[in-house]
């Protein structure tokens, strides 16, 4: 598969994915190296991650990490339970259990990491929020990206039967190390140009309006342009024309007070949401007009 092959794979599979990021996502999996993808959050890092799996046919394994994420949740632990269980069943039987039986592949319960080693069909590893992960975790999770193999004590080091695609996502909320970063090629994900976000909108929600649709990104766009503690993302862009759509919108609404009432779905701060009044709305639609009138003037 090429790269323009796989950008229309990602294209039928609901992620229209620009050159650079296609070309990025093919190199990776050409040469079985991660893929560090970094932007803020709503640009659809995560989202990348699920339409590849499904553009390829494989299963998508998700590890969402966070603060205190230890090697039990990422990887593996023992099944006490069963452990226990066993012992006890062992005490009824003349020859008992021996300490290796107890740390048998049996019992070992496979969390994301060791679940996307151990797969026996090519899958794709989604390490979801590694900034959020502490800097003991990412330590050892170089060993899965360098080698693609996991050391169980107990058992010996464990090797990929397939080399999963990763991706691994940042929102930025930390620096990561220098190490993590040698493993991994590297995209910085941005926002979408105008054009690019009408048409993820145009993929997502057919249904829609297709004044509404092109009125309400532009509107977004310019959103984002303004002094916000959260700019809204492309699923906020997603939520604000489905909400349009079921209110029976063919276009966007021309009145502030209206408009104003479905801006729950884009804004997420109370300070943001006191900064976007009625009057400063009305200018974010009357920019809408201005541009509209640009784009029809002679050049």
């Amino acid at each position: 598969m090429t790269d323009a092959e796989l950008r229309e794979s990602l294209h039928r599979a609901g992620y229209i994915a620009d050159e650079s990021l296609a070309t990025a996502l093919w190199l990776a999996g050409e040469l079985e190296r991660p893929l560090l993808i970094e932007g803020d959050a709503g640009v659809g890092k995560t989202a990348l991650a699920g339409a590849l799996a499904r553009a390829r046919g494989q299963a998508l394994v998700r590890l969402q990490c966070h603060e205190g994420l230890d090697l039990s949740q990422a990887a593996y632990e023992w099944n006490y339970g069963r452990q226990l269980l066993a012992i006890r069943l062992g005490e009824t039987q003349p020859q008992g259990l021996k300490e290796s039986d107890l740390f048998a592949r049996d019992y070992l319960l496979e969390r994301p990491l060791l679940q996307a080693i151990s797969s026996e069909q090519p899958c794709v590893l989604l390490i979801d929020e590694i900034d959020r992960a502490d800097e003991a975790f990412e330590a050892f999770l170089l060993e899965v990206l360098a080698d693609y193999q996991i050391t169980v004590p107990e058992l010996g080091t464990l090797h990929a039967r397939h080399i999963p695609q990763v991706v691994l996502t940042s929102n930025g909320t930390r620096e990561l190390s220098d190490a993590l970063r040698r493993r991994c090629l590297y995209h910085y994900l941005d926002y979408p140009s105008l054009a690019r976000e009408i048409a993820i909108v145009r993929a997502t929600l057919p249904e829609a309006e297709a004044a509404l649709i092109e009125q309400a990104v532009s509107f977004v766009q310019r959103l984002r342009r303004e002094d916000l503690a959260k700019a809204p993302g492309v699923a906020e862009t997603l939520d604000w024309v489905r909400a349009l759509h079921r209110l029976s919108f063919k276009a966007l609404p021309e009145d502030p007070h209206a408009l104003a009432a479905t801006l729950a779905c884009l804004v997420k701060t109370r300070e943001d949401r006191f900064q976007l009044g009625e009057d400063r709305v009305r200018q974010l639609i009357e920019g809408r007009r201005a541009v509209g009138v640009a784009e029809k003037s002679p050049t």
